[in-house]
């Protein structure tokens, strides 16, 4: 993912605390039930919302809180048969650009699977009323090695403009990071 391969910076001045660290993945990156947005009055479809154009500001906070990243991404949705291909365009703080394609395919009964071209197997989420959860790996380069991380986000739909997506970010099962993300259509 071009925002996770921007990470690797920041990854590598937190290794040292990371890999000392004993406690498991903060409890609120695992705590939510998905179910228990069933009934929200707003009802999120992916594919109806990222059809088109959207706008995204974004940051990256290390474990520790600090703010280490800022970025804004635009991204155009096309919706194809029973695929949802993303094409995202980062801009980050510091003037650097990238690029990221997601290929989603749409499971139906809320289901949905994909994958991009650092993500090893598939991305797996389920939306549920206004939520969607979105979990899967990323191989990220940092330094001369390749480390896999996980992210799992939670994206919530705030009114039919507003997406508000949490993700947390972990290695070996320990929270390295959150990146914050507010999607506007």
């Amino acid at each position: 993912m071009p925002f996770a391969r921007r990470l690797a910076p920041l990854l590598m001045a937190g290794a040292a605390a990371t890999t000392a660290a004993t406690t498991t993945a903060c409890a609120s990156s695992s705590s939510t039930r998905l179910e228990a947005f069933s009934d929200a009055r707003r009802q999120l479809v992916l594919e109806e919302y990222f059809e088109g154009k959207t706008t995204a500001y974004g940051l990256f906070e290390d474990r520790f809180g600090k703010v280490r990243r800022q970025f804004r991404v635009d991204i155009v949705g096309e919706v194809e048969g029973n695929r949802l291909t993303l094409t995202e365009k980062f801009v980050y703080d510091d003037g650097e650009r990238d690029t990221r394609v997601w290929e989603i395919d749409i499971l139906g009964n809320g289901r949905y699977r994909g994958t991009a071209g650092d993500v090893p197997g598939y991305a797996e989420g389920q939306v549920s009323g206004n939520a969607f959860n979105w979990k899967y790996k990323v191989d990220l380069k940092v330094g001369a090695s390749v480390w896999n991380v996980g992210f799992n986000d939670w994206m919530f739909l705030m009114d039919d403009n507003i997406l508000i997506n949490r993700a947390y970010v972990t290695r070996y099962g320990i929270e390295i990071g959150q990146v914050t993300i507010a999607f506007r259509k």
